[in-house]
């Protein structure tokens, strides 16, 4: 999304043009469509609105359970899994979306697999499991490399995986000294 200016390189999460993100929130709000309702619990979860967030999300994913395809319901179900994460559910988070990637990889559903091994990663990253972060992020990097992605979104992951390295080896140091 547009809205992305970078990462925070602590928390691993979206740095966004908070203006541009409130103007979009106005934009679509209302909205019923499938695809709407994700992008609004994108906004409102950037925004720290997460009460909201977790709202629109449980419709997405009832929605996507009425009426949707399989593809549509796997991506609602990640988009809820990362509010509850930041809501600090990081077990809920993560038991759900274990879920989703054995469907996306049982699916062969790489961009989805992809997105969910990321979220699952910043899961773990925040529980301080950074070992299974570096390893869902390194899933992530395959994926995304599979698909032919972009340099920048290449990156990205590459700085996730990095960062997960080095709270692995400071945690590790520290547990010697």
């Amino acid at each position: 999304m547009g809205f992305i200016q970078g990462y925070d390189k602590e928390t691993l999460q979206e740095i966004v043009d908070r203006s541009a993100v409130y103007d979009r929130l106005v934009e679509i709000t209302g909205q019923r469509s499938f695809p709407s309702q994700l992008e609004q619990v994108w906004l409102y979860k950037v925004l720290g609105e997460l009460d909201d967030a977790l709202q629109i999300a449980a419709h997405a994913v009832r929605l996507a359970r009425m009426s949707g395809t399989r593809k549509d319901l796997l991506h609602a179900r990640v988009m809820h899994a990362s509010v509850n994460h930041l809501r600090g559910a990081y077990s809920r988070a993560e038991a759900e979306l274990t879920t989703c990637i054995e469907e996306a990889e049982g699916q062969k559903w790489g961009r989805i697999g992809a997105l969910a091994y990321s979220h699952r990663g910043k899961v773990r990253y925040d529980a301080g499991d950074y070992e299974g972060a570096r390893s869902d992020f390194k899933r992530e990097l395959f994926l995304r490399q599979e698909m032919g992605a972009d340099d920048e979104t290449l990156e990205q992951t590459l700085t996730f995986i990095e960062a997960a390295e080095s709270k692995r080896g400071a945690t590790t140091t520290g547990l010697f000294a």
